[in-house]
Formats: C-alpha cells, sequence, structure tokens
C-alpha cells in the first residue's frame, strides 16, 4: 500500500515497513530505565528570576503563586528551583525529564482532587461564568476550582510536584 509519509519524522526499514513520529504523542512508563535517574539541573529561586532565558521570567521579584492552590507557578521545566521546598506547578512536559530520585508527584490541577489538599481558594459559580466570559469574551460557564489560576486567569493544565525530602537542604 502506497501512501505519502507526512509526520514530524519518519523512516522505512530494510523489509518496507513504515514508522512515523506524531507530534504531541507520548509514552511514559514506571519501568525503571537509566535516563529516568538522571538528575534535572537546577539553579536557585533568585537565579532562575535573575538569568532564565524566558522573558516570562526576567526581571520578575517572585515566583507568581496560584490563586486556588498553594503552590507557585512554574511556567517552564528548566525554571524549577532547586532550593523551593514547597509544592510547584509544572507544565506537563516536565515529565519528559521526572525523576523520581529528586521529585515526588503529589498531584495535578483539574483533577478534581477530593480532599482539595492544594486548594486556597473555592470560587462561587458566580466567579467562574465572570472569569470565562473575561478570558473567552462571551457567556459560559467553566470550573475554576478544577484548574490552576494565576492572578484570574486559567492556566494549562500543571502538573504538582515537591522535591523529595532526601534532595531537600537541611533547615537553617
Amino acid at each position: 500500500m502506497h501512501y505519502p509519509l507526512e509526520a514530524a519524522s519518519w523512516r522505512v526499514d530494510e523489509n518496507g515497513v513504515k514508522y512515523i513520529r506524531v507530534k504531541g504523542v507520548r509514552w511514559y512508563t514506571n519501568l525503571d530505565h537509566g535516563r529516568r535517574h538522571q538528575k534535572l539541573p537546577l539553579m536557585t529561586v533568585e537565579d532562575n528570576l535573575r538569568f532564565s532565558r524566558h522573558k516570562e521570567m526576567n526581571g520578575k521579584a517572585s515566583y507568581d503563586r496560584y490563586d486556588n492552590y498553594d503552590a507557585i507557578e512554574v511556567p517552564f521545566t528548566d525554571a524549577i528551583p532547586g532550593d523551593y521546598d514547597d509544592v510547584m506547578g509544572v507544565p506537563i512536559t516536565f515529565l519528559d525529564r521526572y525523576n523520581p530520585d529528586q521529585f515526588e508527584i503529589v498531584g495535578t490541577t483539574e483533577s478534581n482532587d477530593p480532599d482539595n489538599a492544594y486548594r486556597t481558594r473555592v470560587y462561587t459559580s458566580q466567579e467562574c461564568r465572570e472569569a470565562y466570559e473575561k478570558l473567552f469574551g462571551k457567556p459560559g460557564v467553566y470550573d475554576l476550582n478544577a484548574s490552576g489560576v494565576v492572578n484570574g486567569v486559567k492556566v494549562y493544565k500543571r502538573i504538582l510536584i515537591r522535591r523529595v525530602r532526601s534532595a531537600r537542604r537541611p533547615k537553617k
């Protein structure tokens, strides 16, 4: 069968079998392998805010905090601070570099956490409707209580992580 190969990348093996790579599709496993234990190089909070290559981080006095979770928003995996011990919301692409010796996953935004463990504020239905209109310019209903919200704006789904105890520095 002949068809065009239009994908992020592709190859044809010696037997004529076609393989393609589809962007945005990932396969994760909890099987142990060597790359799983490579430490993610981290800078301090201060260095990330001062030297980050991301313009969204440069010049800020501190990381943004979620309006409805007791955690900081870390918009890029390479901006995860190495000296922060509490909960951080990181992009799902963090899973590409996840090291269980360095971080523990404590949850996700939009997970409808039954215990509300990371929620600091519950929005009223009226506030959800108003925020939806502000975000999308039309009436609707969106549950901001299950999402990560920074300065009144919903952010993409985040993985909530914390440094593992053995990776933490002793408190002074």
